[in-house]
């Protein structure tokens, strides 16, 4: 796909985010999460993790970014999991839970990615990837490998 199209799909997207309906900026937060990697979507998609308007926009997003299970995503999230209040932060600890859940090596690997990103120069970053860290280490897994 060309740049120019994904550029225009973000501000597309970063648009319906601002929405009066909670719907539309729950849309808006699940695929925004997909343009992650893209500068253009961190300042959305972050007002998007922490909506004041709905919760569900919480979960909806924080869950989206989580199931990429990467760098991009969980910094994301542990970013605004630093910076929220503690109705916000149930709801991220839900989408936590219910993501990492299941397979012990996408739990290992979250772990991971947070130890690395507690050593973040940004402070928020750092201590949201510890907050992050805890949940995941509270989580035991369905599957684990044979």
């Amino acid at each position: 796909m060309s740049t120019d199209l994904r550029n225009a799909a973000v501000l597309a997207l970063g648009e319906l985010g601002r929405s009066h309906d909670y719907r539309d900026r729950a849309d808006a937060g699940h695929s925004l999460a997909a343009f992650a990697e893209m500068q253009e979507a961190l300042v959305p998609l972050r007002q998007l993790v922490l909506d004041p308007g709905d919760t569900f926009v919480t979960r909806r997003t924080a869950e989206a970014l989580l199931r990429r299970k990467d760098r991009v995503g969980l910094t994301i999230v542990a970013s605004a999991l630093a910076a929220a209040n503690s109705n916000h932060s149930e709801w991220i600890h839900s989408s936590i839970v219910d993501v990492f859940s299941i397979f012990s090596d996408d739990r290992d690997n979250a772990m991971q990615l947070c130890e690395e990103m507690s050593r973040d120069t940004n402070d928020r970053v750092a201590l949201g990837a510890c907050q992050l860290h805890k949940v995941l280490a509270e989580i035991d897994p369905v599957l684990r490998p044979v």
